[in-house]
Formats: structure tokens, sequence, C-alpha cells
């Protein structure tokens, strides 16, 4: 099949053009790559569409252009014009994220499109592969579209109409991947459904990874620096802690890099690693002995879920989290949950994880089992494959090339 992967994908040429600090998400684009990847490796043509979104308001125009500097030669990304304006700014780039859509699929037919969540851009060149091109829509369900990260309900007449365009769009998909339970039960119950918290790279599938006892007394944080992850926190409860022969490494980048970088001048054991090259990122996660993700806890448990939470089980460290809804019972072996984020919290737990040698209970094996390469690309293709019947078996909307 040749499928259009409509989503907010932040590329390494899109990060060098634009001002997206505010609104990166590292997580978000490893996770496209590595379903964009496997799709094409199980003989799917893949072509990623992004609006390579601006948040900060301003009165520039950023010119639409193609990833120079792509992850795989084989996987063309396409990213629309930006104008950030206010009011104006989602419109803009869906408009013209859908004159891309429509040109490469003259280019060479679409078989089906996978859609990244539901902004503006995504819904209306969803709408045009629905009501237009009788196209199958897969979506890919990553964070509620009803309530901020908090799990509050989103309040304002602008956002409540896109909410309804979105409740609408939800009517009309033709399959849905979910990261919770919850958010696929939003879903219609007639439709394919594929739960798929994370997903496992090669690298870190095939990574040698050490016991426990044989690991770097490393804890680490990989993601965004972003507000919401308790990063802030950690350090605060770093610096109470300083546990003995122990290090906080730091990857990643993000709104809060220069605070965090301040916050940590004068407290030893903590270093920043940037942001890392997939080999070295595979290495730190498979040299320390334990993972940490301090998100904010939602009101509303399973609205979203962190991927590298699968991503530090997989490499074999313990997980220390706030809850983010439930995970299989074999993984959650590894993981270590605390109630909150506050900074008393999150040194807390550390202290009875290093002192209690707790970082011994892993569960890589199970996470890789669970969500490996394999597994994923195998119920990919599965849901594809009830997509592709349930558009042959079906006339109601006229396919236009």
């Amino acid at each position: 099949m040749r499928i259009a992967y409509i989503a907010p994908y932040q590329g390494r040429e899109l990060v060098r053009r634009r001002p997206i600090v505010w609104n990166l998400s590292l997580g978000a684009r490893m996770k496209m790559e590595v379903i964009a990847d496997l799709l094409q490796r199980s003989s799917h043509d893949v072509e990623i569409l992004s609006q390579g979104e601006v948040i900060k308001n301003e009165f520039k125009l950023y010119g639409g252009f193609i990833e120079s500097n792509a992850f795989d030669k084989r996987i063309p990304v396409y990213y629309s014009s930006a104008l950030p304006v206010r009011s104006l700014n989602g419109l803009w780039s869906g408009l013209n994220l859908l004159r891309i859509f429509k040109a490469r699929h003259r280019v060479c037919p679409y078989d089906a499109v996978l859609i990244y969540n539901f902004k503006v851009p995504q819904i209306i060149c969803a709408r045009y592969a629905i009501q237009r091109l009788g196209l199958p829509v897969v979506l890919e369900y990553e964070d509620d579209a009803f309530v901020n990260l908090a799990g509050d309900t989103h309040g304002g007449f602008k956002v409540k109409r896109q909410l309804l365009a979105v409740k609408r769009m939800f009517d009309r998909v033709g399959a849905a991947i979910g990261v919770s339970p919850q958010l696929l039960k939003q879903l219609p119950s007639s439709i394919p459904k594929l739960l798929l918290r994370g997903v496992v790279s090669d690298e870190i599938a095939n990574a040698i990874k050490p016991a426990a006892a044989l690991r770097k007394n490393w804890v680490v944080y990989a993601g965004t620096l972003f507000r919401s992850k308790g990063l802030e926190q950690l350090i605060t409860a770093w610096d109470r802690l300083r546990p003995s022969g122990w290090e906080l490494h730091i990857s990643g980048d993000g709104e809060l890099k220069n605070r965090l970088t301040e916050m940590a001048t004068n407290i030893p054991g903590i270093v920043f690693e940037g942001v890392l090259s997939r080999g070295d990122y595979v290495n730190l996660l498979c040299s320390a002995k334990i993972g940490i993700n301090p998100h904010d806890v939602s009101k509303t448990p399973g609205n979203l879920f962190a991927f590298k939470i699968i991503e530090y089980v997989a490499a074999g460290a313990h997980v220390i989290t706030t809850p983010m809804g439930t995970l299989e019972p074999e993984i959650e072996k590894g993981i270590t949950y605390m109630p909150d984020n506050r900074a008393e919290t999150i040194a807390a737990t550390l202290k009875k994880t290093i002192e209690g040698g707790n970082y011994d209970r892993t569960a890589s094996e199970a996470a890789v089992r669970a969500y490996g390469p394999e597994a994923v690309a195998l119920s990919l293709n599965s849901l594809l494959r009830q997509v592709a019947n349930g558009r042959s078996q079906s006339s109601a909307v006229p396919t236009q090339r």
C-alpha cells in the first residue's frame, strides 16, 4: 500500500529552520520514525506530510520544503509553509498541507492515510481523503483531544468548535491506533483498533542489555525539556538527595533547557547530554540502572502515555514514573510508580529504589515481546489488511483519483 502519514513530524532540518523549541516533541518524532520505518520494511510505500508547526506568534512566512536530512532516504518528508499569526496559523498550515497532499496523490495515488491526532491540518486532510478520494483513514490517537495535559476539559468557543469537528471525524475513520484503552473507547466500537503504547526500535531491541549489577549508577531522563515533564522538581529532588556515586543524565532539548542548566549549576552529578544520535541514545539507556519519567499527574489517567516508558523498560532499565494508565502486568514488574511529581516524592522514591536495590527489577524481554519491531509490524499489517478489506467491501464513497 502507498500510505500518506500526515503528522506533525519535526525532522532535523525543520528544527534548524524554524523556531519550534516551544512545541518540540522528541518522543513523538522517534515514534513516528519507527512506525514509518516498520511500514516501509513491510513493503508499504510511506511518505510523511507535516505542517511543521510554529506556535510562537510572529508575522513571518516560513516556506514549505522537503526534509534534506531525512532519517531514511526511502521515506520523504514534505513540510507545508507556516504563517504563525494568531487565528490564521492552523488554517494556513492546513490548507497548504492539503495542497501538498493533493499534489503527491496526483503524482502517485495513495491507498491509505495515517493521521497522527486531529489538529486542524490533520482534520482538513482527513476530511478530503474520506469525502473526495474515498481513502481509508487510520487515526493514530496519542493525546486526548478533549482534555489538556492536566486532564481538565478544554473550554472556549473556538476550541469547542474544533472538538465538534474531531468528534465528527471519529465517526468516519476506518481504524484507530491508540496509546490507551481509554482513548480507544472514544472511537466507534465497530472499527478495527490497535492498542500501541510504544514501539521499540531495532537499535534497542537488538542491543546488548547488561544486568543491573553491570550497569552504571545512572538515572536517565530522555525526551523533551517541557514544563509538564516534572524536570524542575527532578533537579530539586536530586539536589536534596545527592546520592553518593550516582549521576543524573538528562538527554534532550526544549523550552526549559536554559532554566534547567541554571538550576543544576552547583549541583554535583547532573549531566546534560543534549540531543543524541540514535546510537548514543541507545547506549545511554542501556548503560543506566534507572529511567525516570516524573510527568505531571493527569486528572484523567490514560489520556496520554509517555513513549519513553516503553523504551526505558525495553532497554533493561528499571523505571520510576508517575501513573499514566495501566500497563501489562509483566511489563509493570519493571516499574516503580510514584503518586505525584513533587520534589519530596521524587527524592523519597529515588532514595528507596537506590538504597533498596529495587533497580534489579526489570522487564526488558516482556517489553520487546509486546512492542518490539516484529510484534508491532505484524499488528500494523493486520490492521491495514482489515482496513483494506473493509474498503473493498464498501462502495458508499466514490474514489476520485
